[in-house]
């Protein structure tokens, strides 16, 4: 069975594309067939980010791990109803197209679309990568404004949960995980990274999510972009570019440690292997 990992956030920003990279690329190296879904159809970022590698790998002569990258379309159609049933229609289409994939990744965009709807319905992990920000979190969860207590779910905790209820009500075996990764958390003990930190302990027994500690606020992610890098292509001897700072090594420890966060099937990923 393949396993869908959906990167999901409604908000922009928020890192869904690097996260979703360097999964894709720590399944490859552990011998896992991987396949790629971009449903950011504007920004692309995803697709952008894998453009890049092909290229490096090719001007440098590098060989690099790939994912099979298939794209969905969009509808045009001016009917509503038309235009959802068609992007459903070309949504299964690739995912059968995957389907000899241990693991499929879905980069979805920052926006509620049916196309992101449809991911999420078929997820087994939900991924949302949330920046240390209360602005971040009102999209979890609504805070009262005298009591700081949170008063309830908001726009894309209802989304998951619908998507949680529709796939429960399919008979598909299996539910749907959802991971909340703290992303760009800051090296300081800031009184607000500790406010975010409780108020998310809280709100994760109550919509029923798990914590994950994601990546720190490091320059090195994004001047990776470019060249279509993740920080496990770097450090070993045949490495394309060697790490520089104990930074960079730190940060690729934060990669391991999300990957073994998300608690993905063991199985595949030790067949593979």
């Amino acid at each position: 069975m393949t396993h869908v990992i959906v990167l999901g956030n409604e908000k922009g920003g928020s890192g869904k594309s690097t996260a979703a990279m360097h999964v894709i690329v720590a399944l490859l190296k552990s011998g896992c067939k991987v396949g790629a879904v971009d449903l950011d159809l504007r920004q692309r970022s995803l697709s952008r980010y894998l453009e890049n590698r092909k290229k490096f790998s090719e001007i440098n002569d590098k060989a690099l791990e790939f994912p099979i990258i298939v794209e969905v379309e969009p509808s045009n159609l001016d009917s509503r109803e038309e235009s959802k049933r068609r992007e459903t229609e070309n949504f299964q289409t690739a995912l059968l197209g995957l389907e000899a994939c241990d693991f499929v990744v879905i980069d979805c965009p920052g926006a509620n679309t049916h196309l992101a709807r449809l991911a999420h319905l078929h997820a087994d992990t939900i991924v949302t990568p949330l920046n240390d920000s209360f602005v971040d979190f009102d999209l979890l969860a609504r805070l009262h404004p005298e009591t700081g207590r949170v008063a309830g779910p908001s726009l894309y905790a209802e989304m998951v949960w619908e998507a949680r209820k529709r796939r429960a009500m399919t008979g598909v075996a299996g539910g749907i995980d959802w991971v909340v990764m703290r992303n760009r958390l800051s090296a300081t003990r800031a009184r607000n990274k500790k406010k975010m930190g409780d108020k998310l302990e809280d709100l994760a027994g109550r919509i029923g999510f798990r914590l994950a500690r994601g990546f720190g606020d490091r320059v090195i992610y994004r001047e990776l972009f470019p060249m279509g890098l993740t920080l496990l292509d770097l450090g070993g001897r045949d490495s394309p570019v060697r790490l520089s700072t104990m930074s960079h090594i730190t940060a690729r420890i934060e990669i391991r440690s999300l990957i073994a966060t998300l608690n993905l099937p063991q199985a595949a990923i030790s067949e593979a292997a």
